[in-house]
C-alpha cells in the first residue's frame, strides 16, 4: 500500500510537470495533444480512484525501464467505486490502444458516435482517432488498458511491432490486416479475453513490488493471439481503402480545422500526408470540391466568423492572426468574398447595430 500511495503521488506530480511542460507528440509537423491522464492522476491523488499502472513517458504509474515492455506506454487499470467528477476529454494514444471493461459500464464516443459500454467490452483506437471516455465523467467502474507504440500516426503507414511480439509473421500480419483495414472500435470479448485481462490486472497489482514484464510480455501476447482468434470468428469486414492515400487526405483536412494558425502550403500539406503535390490536389479536389488553398481559407474565414460573433473584445487584426492570416487586409478580403460583407461590418451585423 505504501508503495502504491507513492507511486500514485509521484504519478499525479508527473502529470502536473506534463501538463506545465504541454506535454505533446508531433508527427510530422503538426502536434496532437496525448492522453496525459491528468484527472485520472489527480483523483487517484486524493484517494477517490483506484489507480495502478506501468507507463512511460506522460503516462501515469510506475515509470518503465527502458529494457522492460519496449513500445508499451502504458498498460494499467482504474477502478472507480464511487462516483467522479472527471472524464477522460477527446484526445489521441501514441499506438493501437486496447481497453477492457470490467465491471461496471462507461460511455465511449469516437467521433461523432456515442457507445455505451458495458461489462467485458473491450474497445480498439488507433493513433489516428480521436476518442474520449466519459460523458462528461467517468461512471463506477474498472477499466483496464494496454497501448502499444507501432510506429504509426496515419492509416497509410506500415505497421512496426515490438520485437518480442511472438505471433508468427503470418498471423501477425493477419492481426495487423484486421486492424488497419477495420476501424469498428467496441466488440465483444471472448471468455479467453476476459480471462487474460483478469490475470493482467493481478499481474499489474504485483509489479509494484517485483519486476514481472516477462510475464506481462507473455499476457500481451496471449491478448493479441486471442485478439486474432476473435476477429477469424467474427467475419469482420475488411476495407483496404482504410489504409489508402486518399483516407489519409480525408483524416488530414477533417484534422486541418484544429490547426489553422500554423503557415501551411500546398507542399507542406502534401508532405504532411506523405504524397505528391499533384496527388494532394486532386484527393483535396475530390473529397472538398475546392482547391487545398481555397479550401484552407475557406476554414479560416468560417472560423474567424465564429470568433467575431462570440469574442466581442477581440480585434480584427488578432482574429485575423488567430486564424492564420498574414494580415487584417488580407483577411478583410478573403472574408468579404466569402460572407458579402467585411469583418467589420459582419459583426455589428451580427450585434443588431445594422
Amino acid at each position: 500500500m505504501i508503495l502504491f500511495i507513492l507511486n500514485v503521488t509521484l504519478s499525479f506530480k508527473t502529470e502536473q510537470r506534463s501538463i506545465l511542460n504541454m506535454v505533446k507528440f508531433k508527427d510530422h509537423g503538426k502536434i496532437y495533444l496525448s492522453d496525459t491522464c491528468v484527472n485520472l492522476a489527480a483523483a487517484a491523488y486524493r484517494g477517490e480512484v483506484l489507480l495502478n499502472a506501468l507507463s512511460r513517458d506522460s503516462y501515469p504509474g510506475r515509470i518503465l525501464k527502458d529494457n522492460e515492455l519496449q513500445g508499451v506506454k502504458t498498460i494499467g487499470y482504474w477502478d472507480a467505486q464511487q462516483l467522479q467528477n472527471w472524464g477522460l476529454d477527446w484526445h489521441r494514444n501514441e499506438g493501437i490502444e486496447i481497453t477492457f471493461l470490467m465491471n461496471g459500464h462507461e460511455e465511449f464516443l469516437l467521433g461523432e458516435k456515442n457507445y455505451k459500454l458495458k461489462a467485458n467490452d473491450l474497445t480498439i483506437t488507433r493513433p489516428w482517432q480521436p476518442h474520449k471516455v466519459g460523458s462528461p465523467n467517468i461512471g463506477m467502474s474498472k477499466l483496464l488498458w494496454v497501448i502499444i507504440d507501432n510506429g504509426v500516426r496515419r492509416p497509410n503507414q506500415e505497421w512496426n511491432w515490438p520485437g518480442w511480439i511472438l505471433l508468427s509473421t503470418s498471423e501477425l500480419d493477419e492481426l495487423t490486416r484486421y486492424l488497419r483495414e477495420n476501424e469498428h472500435p467496441v466488440w465483444e470479448t471472448t471468455l479467453r479475453i476476459r480471462e487474460i485481462f483478469g490475470n493482467i490486472s493481478r499481474a499489474v497489482d504485483e509489479s509494484l513490488g517485483i519486476d514481472n514484464s516477462t510475464y506481462l510480455a507473455i499476457l500481451i501476447n496471449e491478448l493479441l493471439y486471442s485478439l486474432l482468434a476473435m476477429f477469424r470468428t467474427c467475419d469482420v469486414p475488411l476495407k483496404i481503402s482504410l489504409t489508402s492515400n486518399k483516407r489519409n487526405v480525408e483524416i488530414f483536412l477533417s484534422d486541418l480545422e484544429k490547426h489553422l494558425d500554423m503557415e501551411w502550403s500546398v507542399d507542406q500539406m502534401a508532405r504532411e500526408c506523405e504524397i505528391g503535390k499533384t496527388r494532394f490536389i486532386d484527393y483535396c479536389k475530390r473529397i472538398t470540391n475546392m482547391t487545398p488553398s481555397q479550401y484552407l481559407t475557406y476554414l479560416r474565414v468560417e472560423k474567424a466568423s465564429k470568433i467575431l460573433r462570440n469574442s466581442p473584445n477581440l480585434s480584427i487584426l488578432e482574429i485575423a492572426l488567430d486564424c492564420g492570416f498574414s494580415s487584417s487586409q488580407y483577411f478583410a478580403s478573403c472574408f468579404k468574398k466569402q460572407k458579402g460583407r467585411t469583418p467589420s461590418l459582419y459583426r455589428r451585423s451580427r450585434e443588431g447595430l445594422l
